[in-house]
């Protein structure tokens, strides 16, 4: 979850708080997720990863004429699933400071969860293994911020990093809000003009919402957001993931998992699947 004014202070556990989306680096305005007794309370099904690893070589899906059917061949795609696992337990190391060139921020945010305890970073890397080994299947080269959910960080300016070093075609953030309960849907977040790397990129970048935006909303079901942008758009800049790109990139908040319909969604791996397909299918249109 990002959230809009960074709450750097450190709350429940001495963590700090929110991620990407309508509050902080993370997206949200809900709570810092706590430790493990928080995440005790989620179903096991909850947790369920995509079947094998984003790493792993997939099956090329061929066409009725038997020749490859790899749509995206040549492109690199960069996926930033929001936050890490472990975050909660380091709280000093995730507040360092760092320059997003509009303001200085923590280095990263533990993340929102549902009310049962289903946990922003476990979400984002579900999504994020499976959208990976769809992309890989249509040809797509991908690279993800990080390898796991068992560690801490990257910082946000490092995730842009990876994405600027990649010379990606497209970079994504993976993001669930933490609002309010009565708010609900999704919407995405792209950058604005800041004097800085990203300006040549904003154009591009905006394309790219568009067609992830479209993609998600057809694909899954779910509402634009009732509560930030227009139509599920958001223009930021006070994302470091962003302001720091120079490549095109934008950030998704999948739902409010603070809401108990979006969580419910969320917490289902049918949901989840039905998200990465829709995502591989907005970066797709926008790459084509």
């Amino acid at each position: 979850m990002t959230s809009r004014a960074l709450v750097a202070t450190v709350a429940l556990c001495g963590l700090s708080v929110a991620a990407c989306g309508g509050t902080a680096d993370g997206t949200g305005a809900g709570p810092a997720v706590g430790g493990p007794a928080s995440r005790a309370a989620s179903p096991a099904s909850q947790t369920t990863e995509a079947p094998k690893s984003a790493q792993e070589t997939p099956q090329t899906p061929a066409t009725g004429g038997g020749v490859p059917a790899r749509p995206l061949s040549g492109k690199v795609v960069v996926i930033d699933p929001g936050h890490n696992g472990q975050n909660y337990r380091h709280p000093a190391q995730i507040n360092k400071q760092v320059n997003v060139l509009t303001q200085w921020k923590a280095c990263d945010t533990t993340g929102t969860a549902t009310p049962s305890g289903y946990t922003e970073p476990a979400f984002t890397w579900d999504v994020s293994q499976r959208l990976a080994k769809i992309l890989k299947a249509r040809g797509a080269t991908v690279k993800l911020t990080r390898p796991d959910n068992a560690g801490v960080g990257p910082c946000i300016t490092e995730r842009a990093a990876i994405g600027n070093e990649a010379k990606a075609d497209a970079a994504i953030s993976i993001h669930g809000d933490g609002s309010g309960s009565a708010n609900h849907g999704f919407h995405i977040i792209m950058p604005k003009r800041i004097n800085g790397p990203v300006d040549p990129v904003v154009g591009a970048s905006r394309k790219l919402g568009l067609a992830v935006r479209d993609a998600y909303k057809s694909g899954t079901g779910t509402a634009y957001s009732t509560y930030i942008g227009t139509k599920a758009l958001d223009f930021r800049n006070d994302l470091g993931g962003l302001n720091l790109s120079t490549v095109p990139k934008i950030f998704i908040e999948c739902g409010n998992m603070k809401n108990s319909g979006d969580a419910a969604n969320m917490q289902s791996p049918a949901f989840r699947q039905k998200a990465a397909t829709a995502l591989a299918n907005g970066l797709q249109n926008y790459l084509k």
